[in-house]
């Protein structure tokens, strides 16, 4: 089991001893846990408790990790204390898969199961690796994290460019290492959610998440990068799933 201060810097804020539910979510690749500031602290009485991979932001100093399952394993372990009510887990693109991983831990480990896993956009485990990312020079990662930065409303810096490229990279690195022969069938449901106007991974390819566990598909309206403006659609995909209400936003 992790420290506390171990743990905390797992998170921007304090967790809420208030929260009916809470829903975990980590960065998509490259990114930071702040990348969801547009994001509501509740909905209704959901939590959404934004998560801090190593390599990014205020963790900066730490290496990133080299593989999803290193990342689950110690991201299972943070997790444990704040288990004590419903809960879920939420991943965009390549932050999807260490989401199912985590999931995957807390279940062998005989912890509470999620009450939901939700994944968007990307291929179910066993049918990846994928994305266009994966055959990229240095040269054309660094451009995508140029438009990335923008898309997040900062100033593409060199400095800043430089060094959210080399967890970028460390992120591609570890897609690249992850494809799971036989897909582990959660006990919980999984929500996966597609976007009609992804250029990055068609919500088509992402039926095969059926083979991890009961799923119900959602296709939202938007490109790949719609979520982190907390689109409506998508909260109340959060609440329909999480099976709580929600007050008036």
């Amino acid at each position: 089991m992790p420290s506390t201060v171990a743990s905390s810097t797992w998170f921007l804020r304090p967790v809420s001893p208030e929260s009916g539910a809470r829903l975990f979510c980590l960065p998509y690749s490259g990114c930071g846990a702040s990348m969801y500031r547009k994001w509501p602290r509740f909905i209704g009485d959901i939590e959404i408790c934004p998560l801090q991979p190593p390599g990014r932001e205020n963790r900066f100093r730490e290496p990133p990790y080299a593989t999803y399952e290193a990342l689950a394993d110690d991201l299972a372990d943070v997790l444990v204390p704040y288990l004590d009510r419903p809960f879920a887990l939420f991943g965009h693109c390549g932050s999807a898969l260490p989401c199912y991983e985590t999931a995957v831990r807390l279940v062998s480990r005989g912890c509470r199961a999620p009450a939901r896993l939700f994944v968007s956009s990307q291929v179910a485990p066993h049918d990846g690796p994928h994305g266009r990312f994966l055959h990229m020079t240095d040269t054309e990662l660094a451009e995508e994290v140029r438009t990335l930065i923008v898309q997040l409303g900062g100033i593409p810096r060199p400095d800043l460019i430089e060094l959210s490229l080399d967890v970028l990279r460390a992120d591609v690195e570890a897609n690249k290492r992850y494809h799971p022969s036989e897909p582990v069938r959660l006990p919980c449901p999984i929500t996966a959610i597609g976007w009609d106007a992804d250029a990055e991974v068609d919500y088509r390819l992402m039926t095969s998440w059926a083979s991890c566990g009961q799923t119900d598909f959602r296709v939202l309206s938007g490109p790949h990068y719609r979520f982190m403006e907390a689109p409506d659609e998508l909260l109340d995909t959060f609440i329909r799933d999480l099976g709580h209400p929600v007050a008036a936003r």
